[in-house]
């Protein structure tokens, strides 16, 4: 996810906590108006980016039942609305699912052994201010930005190497060219994501392990490890096209109003 940001001071641990507790509670708000979480996006993803935003960490939000949506067994196009939110952003990630609730401060193995599938995604991200400026707490208690996930064809984690360490070192060298239109934009690789998919779901498990109150990955969670990308306005009436090399397959993603 890219902000408009100078480079700052480190962000304080205890704002960042603070923003944290704020979110944990938006969380419980949400899920108790109906809204049921699946899952997680992972953000801050670039370390490049992390001098200009003052943080030494990624960081996560919640992805719910009505914010993901999960293509169809082999379809690989799909559409994502923007209607009613604030200068969207579209950033192409991989996405997993574990079938099982990892141990604690679980290693690459571990986490691979908890694997359901793996599968190219598009996020859909928002502002909460105008513009896009705005501090690091106020992107973790609004949510990290996240607005929808649109997941494209499942792969089971297996099929695709043997190790935890062989498949985030596979994903980590996998190519992506991302398209609006017929026109690529960015060129990338899975290493540009903590140095691999595989790796960020690890980070993330130890996010979520260090803040009091936060729950930890369980079966069936779903995660979206990190944009390969900068994050990309879109507007209606353009198709956005990620084509990841093998072992991925692309997406495309229609934007409507």
């Amino acid at each position: 996810m890219t902000f408009t940001a100078a480079t700052t001071p480190l962000v304080p641990h205890e704002d960042i906590r603070a923003a944290y507790v704020q979110a944990l509670v938006s969380r419980e708000q949400r899920a108790a108006g109906g809204d049921r979480p699946c899952g997680y996006k992972v953000g801050f993803t670039n370390r490049a980016t992390w001098p200009g935003l003052g943080v030494d960490a990624p960081m996560w939000g919640t992805v719910w039942d009505s914010t993901l949506t999960l293509m169809p067994d082999a379809q690989a196009d799909g559409a994502l609305a923007v209607g009613g939110l604030a200068a969207p952003r579209i950033e192409p990630e991989v996405v997993v699912r574990l079938a099982a609730a990892p141990p604690d401060d679980a290693s690459l193995e571990q986490l691979f052994e908890c694997l359901d599938w793996v599968a190219p995604g598009f996020e859909l991200v928002c502002a909460r201010h105008a513009g896009w400026v705005f501090n690091v707490p106020e992107a973790l208690a609004g949510g990290g930005a996240h607005a929808h996930l649109l997941v494209g064809p499942r792969v089971p984690a297996r099929s695709l190497a043997g190790s935890g360490r062989e498949l985030d070192a596979r994903l980590s060298a996998t190519g992506l060219a991302l398209h609006r239109g017929d026109e690529v934009v960015e060129r990338s690789t899975g290493a540009a994501v903590l140095d691999g998919p595989l790796s960020s779901l690890r980070a993330l498990q130890r996010l979520l392990a260090d803040l009091p109150g936060a729950p930890r990955l369980a079966a069936g969670d779903i995660v979206t490890t990190g944009t390969w990308t900068a994050a990309w306005a879109v507007e209606p009436g353009q198709t956005w096209r990620a084509a990841f090399d093998a072992p991925l397959v692309p997406i495309s993603a229609r934007i409507t109003g």
